[in-house]
């Protein structure tokens, strides 16, 4: 018996992820999550779980988008490693601590918070110079406890919103002073660790008996789509070094207004009635 062809969305909408991450350091979560919402039904996972399901699967194919992402930004220098490693350790506990949060959480609930969490960043990253964009080379990269407390609370979002973090980190950073383009590369390397910590909560997160988790189907580990998860990273891979190249051709403030579009189209159709 051969594959269905329709398990090839996943790896096709893995090459749109894999663009947006290396473009706007944000894995593609705020796509991946409306796509998902609409294709997981057709795999089985029923309406009241599929808010749950998109957002665990999202962070988790993440893993592999924001990893080529990182790499790819890293050849070009474009990763500020001392302020990933400052951020971590506050993104680990708020990736674990919201995820934890979410899956407690009802499926129309979570889909209003993610609606309007992009449609404020939307707002917040419309206007370069609001989002901080001062120069275009940091003297140093950010560093110090207070970037703990930041990844704390950019984690803990990014979980419930199912993201790689990219809205919060890139805004974060260049209101520093770091270029839009380091703050994209530094962002995709932060999002492998927001995607690590997030995906396991939402794969672990479940209760033993859960009702809704025990509705899911063939393939689901607690909340996570495991298949979709990996045909989506696959495609990824293969795709994110485009989302680099481009991202280093683009001026600082088209980057910042490319990225305010994209929020703003996946807000208005996560809240669309």
């Amino acid at each position: 018996m051969g594959l269905d062809p329709v398990w090839l969305t996943f790896p096709l909408l893995g090459l749109l992820a894999g663009v947006l991450a290396g473009l706007l350091g944000i894995g593609g979560g705020i796509v991946l999550v409306a796509a998902l919402v609409l294709l997981l039904p057709h795999f089985g996972v029923p309406a009241e779980a599929v808010m749950h399901v998109a957002l665990g699967t999202s962070l988790a194919s993440i893993v592999l988008t924001a990893a080529a992402s990182t790499r790819a930004h890293w050849r070009r220098g474009s990763v500020l490693w001392p302020s990933v490693a400052w951020l971590a350790p506050g993104l680990v506990l708020g990736g674990l601590a919201g995820s934890r949060v979410a899956v407690g959480l009802a499926g129309d609930t979570l889909a209003l918070f993610v609606g309007v969490f992009c449609l404020g960043m939307a707002a917040r990253m419309a206007w370069p110079q609001r989002a901080g964009e001062r120069s275009q080379e940091p003297l140093a990269a950010p560093r110090g406890p207070l970037l703990i407390a930041a990844g704390a609370g950019i984690g803990a979002v990014s979980a419930l919103v199912g993201i790689g973090g990219g809205s919060l980190t890139v805004p974060l950073l260049a209101a520093r002073g770091v270029a839009v383009v380091r703050a994209v590369g530094t962002s995709s390397a932060c999002g492998i660790v927001i995607a690590l910590s997030s995906a396991a909560g939402y794969a672990l997160g479940a209760p033993p008996g859960d009702a809704l988790a025990s509705t899911l189907p063939w393939g689901c580990v607690g909340y996570v789509h495991v298949p979709a998860a990996l045909g989506i990273g696959a495609g990824a891979l293969v795709a994110a070094p485009w989302g680099v190249a481009l991202a280093h051709r683009l001026s600082g403030a088209a980057l910042s207004r490319v990225f305010a579009l994209a929020l703003a189209v996946v807000g208005v159709a996560l809240l669309w009635p």
